[in-house]
């Protein structure tokens, strides 16, 4: 119990200490909600191993160990879910078919057009609020992404069209979707998505 109080202790000391110190909201932090779980763990293992013929001080190490896991490996994920949630982490546009959660490819026939819904994760209204401004990407011309919006918020629902001209080649092509928003501070925050195109005869 004395290990793993003390592994406690230091966890949330640790944070505590880095929160007053670190004056940005994403600078720093993954580290910050790594470290503990990183030197409790291996720490506590070493400390029980070089104390391993003394048990009081290997209950120590163990309680150490068990400390890494609850409460610093849980508080730091905890942590690092948080960071995502704000947009620390980048964002990301997810691309849908309809009944589907993601996609990222897409076999298509030349001539033929698929209806997608496009989505800015990563970034919340709250944390970023204002509008991305929608890019279409395609590594060729013969794969044509239409953006019916040119600007959505984050967590939007929005359409997108693949089309694939004829007479394009048989080949294998990457499509996709870009996003950006210019932070207070002068940052241009960016969200892609991308996708596989299959071009069939």
């Amino acid at each position: 119990m004395l290990g793993w109080g003390l592994g406690a202790l230091l966890t949330f000391g640790v944070r505590a200490l880095g929160d007053a110190l670190l004056t940005t909201p994403c600078a720093g932090r993954t580290l910050l909600s790594l470290a503990m779980p990183l030197l409790l763990g291996p720490g506590g293992l070493g400390f029980t191993a070089l104390s391993w013929r003394r048990p009081r001080r290997a209950a120590l190490g163990l309680g150490l160990v068990v400390a890494s896991l609850m409460p610093a490996l849980y508080v730091g994920a905890r942590d690092i879910g948080e960071l995502r949630t704000t947009g620390c982490a980048g964002g990301y546009v997810v691309l849908a078919t309809p009944g589907t959660r993601s996609v990222s490819t897409l076999s298509l026939r030349g001539g033929e057009s698929r209806e997608l819904t496009g989505r800015i994760g990563g970034y919340t209204p709250q944390t970023h609020p204002g509008t991305f401004r929608l890019a279409a990407q395609s590594s060729t011309p013969s794969v044509v992404v239409t953006l019916p919006k040119a600007a959505v918020r984050a967590g939007e629902v929005f359409p997108v069209q693949v089309t694939v001209l004829k007479g394009a080649a048989i080949n294998t092509f990457t499509a996709g979707v870009q996003a950006t928003q210019t932070a207070p501070d002068g940052r241009t925050l960016a969200a892609d998505g991308t996708l596989e195109i299959d071009v069939r005869p």
